[in-house]
């Protein structure tokens, strides 16, 4: 199988190189393209161990850098710029680029016919309305890496007629680092404080989202595109072991749930494998050593996220669009130090005031209502920081 990884320097596309040595000869994978933002020296290492065929460098400096240094070491590997190649190269895509920026590595692949390992929810919630008619391109497929999406993927395939017997989704929450903590007490949480997550290792900007409950309200948003099920259906329920990852309730009261350790490795395997299992095995749990499982309701006061995301789902349109674009200008600014982490959720609440209600048809209409919604949060976000000053 030809894999093509976009973001390999990222926590998805190390990931998803680990799962390709484990399989070793047996696995049967040629990593032909690789992709990377600026990280030179990692995406040089990573060509000169996988010896793809191609690899993707978007910043035209560290571009040149990685070219100089393979010429030496690898001449035969082509640097580009253009990711549309990926999906040309490959049998199957790893997008595990993050943010809106992996919006046209999704478009390429589906236009092309070929499978998704999507890791990148934004792409798809913000440009859902116009990814959607690539979906039936004959060969094009979404098979989700995340870990709640895919529980649900594989929950789902217990019944033969799903869309009759379903009656709802239920996405599970770990509750971040800040589960159980009042919104007075989370008034001065520092950066490193949301950036202890207490079970993934997860990248910086998803791990704020995880703090927020952001992650699982567009997680909510992705559950309804990918599996076409309404809102009223989806539901949220904290599960701070990170053990059951998601779960299915069919209409006769049954639940089915995927359980395994907390390990991206398993829905990464899963999605280059699909339909098959993979015959590595990832986050296997001891049932002597499992004690518990609990579950509780999120508190959508404290994190309005949620709700927010809820909103601008039922909303549609452009509205996702806008909520994603707010969110990643929101969180950047606190990781950048400064607003307040109980500020993320205000700065995506008045950016959504200002939401134009426009449907969108085109990719440039996506484009256009990211850039918009870029500006407001980026103005009040502004504001906000010269209030503190």
């Amino acid at each position: 199988m030809r894999v093509a990884i976009a973001g390999s320097t990222g926590s998805i596309g190390k990931q998803t190189l680990d799962v390709v040595r484990a399989a070793g000869d047996a696995g049967d994978y040629q990593v032909v393209a690789l992709s990377a933002n600026s990280s030179v020296a990692e995406v040089v290492a990573q060509a000169q161990s996988f010896k793809p065929e191609v690899v993707v460098v978007s910043d035209p400096i560290a571009r040149a850098k990685v070219a100089e240094q393979l010429k030496l070491t690898n001449p035969k590997i082509e640097v580009i710029d253009d990711a549309s190649q990926l999906a040309v190269l490959a049998d199957v895509v790893v997008n595990g680029v993050v943010g809106f920026a992996g919006l046209g590595v999704t478009m390429s692949t589906l236009k092309n016919g070929k499978r998704l390992a999507l890791a990148n929810k934004e792409s798809l919630i913000a440009a859902g309305p116009v990814v959607a008619p690539l979906r039936k391109i004959a060969g094009a497929e979404i098979i989700p890496v995340d870990s709640e999406h895919c529980a649900i993927h594989q929950c789902l395939r217990s019944s033969q007629n799903s869309a009759r017997d379903l009656s709802r989704l239920l996405l599970t929450a770990s509750g971040g680092p800040f589960r159980g903590r009042s919104a007075v007490s989370l008034a001065d949480v520092s950066v490193q404080d949301a950036l202890q997550h207490p079970t993934w290792s997860m990248g910086p900007k998803i791990t704020i989202d995880s703090s927020t409950l952001m992650n699982k309200g567009l997680e909510v948003i992705e559950a309804h595109e990918l599996f076409g099920v309404s809102y009223d259906a989806i539901s949220v329920v904290v599960h701070p072991q990170s053990i059951v990852h998601s779960m299915v309730e069919f209409r006769d009261g049954a639940t089915i749930a995927q359980l395994s350790m907390p390990d991206m490795k398993l829905p990464i395997a899963y999605a280059l494998e699909y339909p098959n299992r993979s015959a590595s095995s990832f986050g296997a749990i001891d049932w002597a050593e499992l004690s518990r499982l609990d579950f509780e309701k999120p508190d959508r006061d404290t994190f309005r996220c949620l709700d927010l995301a809820y909103q601008a789902g039922r909303i549609g349109g452009t509205a996702p669009a806008w909520l994603s674009a707010a969110n990643e200008v929101a969180v950047e600014t606190f990781l950048a130090g400064s607003v307040k982490w109980n500020q993320i959720a205000s700065i995506i609440e008045s950016t959504m005031q200002h939401h134009d209600g426009q449907i969108p048809t085109t990719v440039e209409d996506i484009l256009e209502a990211d850039r918009l919604a870029r500006t407001w949060a980026a103005k009040i976000s502004s504001n906000i920081k010269e209030t503190q000053v």
